[in-house]
């Protein structure tokens, strides 16, 4: 789950981290007097939106007077933000954060992530911060710093060290700059975050270190043990489609294909995006509906694929182990019984009960496309969505 920028601001002070002086508005009005209250002669309106990369895509306005935070603020309110990491669908700014405007000496990059390779935490920094650090990432991944965090003992100061000599941090700063990171750090693993992220991490002339813009996900799962971490979701960030099918249960991931699948598993799930891959096309999306999946449930996920208005050809996968192929089919059944699609639908069952699965769709007299393996439903997904092309072009 992912939160918004003042919302890790707020966790990370908790935690001793220096944040400037910043309030929430949600109308033009109430930004201006936010300014006020805030005080000084300079201030930064920030789009709340669930991505990086906002500068660039005009999310972020360094304002003079109080009018221009207004302005700034009617510009941004109820406009669809593009960033690059939000692929073509954006976000719609419903919320600006006004800030205090620090003036900068220096920029670091700090993050930590759950480095899933080592099955550890790991530090990784940069001299470098700031708008160019996805830049630096791709293109000197070499510069960038790494230091790997053992669970048993936790960070220590001497690892912070080492990364303040790496990065050329002054000696008379260095007691700030571990208690800083050491805070970052507490607050990943108290609060069950998978990353915590800190860019640009600003040095002022004065010395002060602050956290100029943060970025935390938390590990979805663990949600139970922080439920005012749960409350800090932002549903209006999320896809649609992935937040339906995140109320009922459902893992949902959206992309940019019209082929829309459900799977039973992110192996299963993985093996269908590649094969369509192959085969030329790309998948709309791919919903797990997990093991044990009832017919009600398999129904749900099967509306929940159809909403997406991308999907053209919807493709049903799944190797039955906990699962039972019959279930599948009654779900599949039930669901076009009840919501009949306009679509192509192509399903391959293998596995557990998949004589019965099978003997079920047969009898049901729905224009089922079926397949018995996974290369045969790809390769009649493919062809169903051409032949839908081809006509619509007609």
């Amino acid at each position: 789950m992912d939160i918004h920028e003042y919302q890790a601001k707020e966790l990370l002070s908790g935690f001793g981290l220096r944040v400037p002086k910043g309030a929430l508005a949600y109308s033009p009005e109430q930004a201006a007097y936010r300014a006020r209250e805030i005080g000084g002669e300079r201030w930064v309106v920030k789009a709340q939106v669930h991505s990086g990369g906002r500068g660039k895509a005009g999310g972020v306005i360094v304002c003079d007077s109080e009018n221009a935070v207004y302005e700034a603020t009617d510009k941004l309110l109820g406009s669809r933000l593009v960033p690059s990491r939000t692929g073509k669908w954006g976000k719609i700014v419903y919320r600006v954060y006004v800030e205090e405007f620090i003036p900068i000496d220096r920029e670091l990059y700090i993050g930590l992530v759950l480095d899933r390779k080592s099955e550890r935490i790991m530090v990784v920094a940069s001299a470098q911060g700031g708008v160019e650090i996805d830049e630096i990432s791709t293109s000197r991944p070499d510069t960038l710093i790494r230091s790997i965090v053992e669970p048993a003992v936790g960070m220590q100061p001497f690892q912070v060290r080492e990364l303040a000599f790496k990065l050329g941090i002054d000696a008379t700063h260095l007691r700030e700059y571990t208690d800083f990171i050491l805070g970052a750090y507490r607050a990943f693993e108290e609060l069950d975050a998978t990353m915590v992220e800190i860019n640009p991490l600003v040095e002022t002339d004065a010395g002060k270190l602050y956290a100029i813009d943060s970025k935390m996900t938390f590990d979805d799962n663990a949600l139970f043990r922080h439920p005012e971490i749960a409350e800090l979701r932002d549903k209006s960030q999320e896809h649609p489609q992935q937040s339906r099918a995140a109320d009922r249960g459902l893992s949902y991931v959206g992309f940019e294909g019209e082929i829309g699948c459900v799977v039973n598993g992110a192996g299963l799930g993985m093996a269908t995006l590649d094969m369509i891959e192959i085969a030329g096309e790309q998948a709309a999306n791919f919903l797990d509906i997990g093991g044990g999946a009832s017919a009600e449930r398999v129904a749900k996920a099967i509306r929940i694929v159809r909403l997406d208005e991308n999907v053209k050809v919807l493709l049903v996968n799944v190797f039955a182990g906990i699962n039972r192929c019959d279930w599948i089919a009654q779900g599949i059944v039930q669901a076009l019984e009840q919501d009949p699609i306009d679509i192509p639908i192509v399903v391959r069952l293998a596995g557990n009960n998949v004589e019965q699965g099978r003997k079920i769709l047969s009898l049901s007299g729905l224009p089922i496309i079926r397949a018995n393996t996974l290369a045969e439903a790809v390769e009649r997904s493919v062809r169903a969505l051409n032949a839908k092309t081809d006509t619509a072009q007609k």
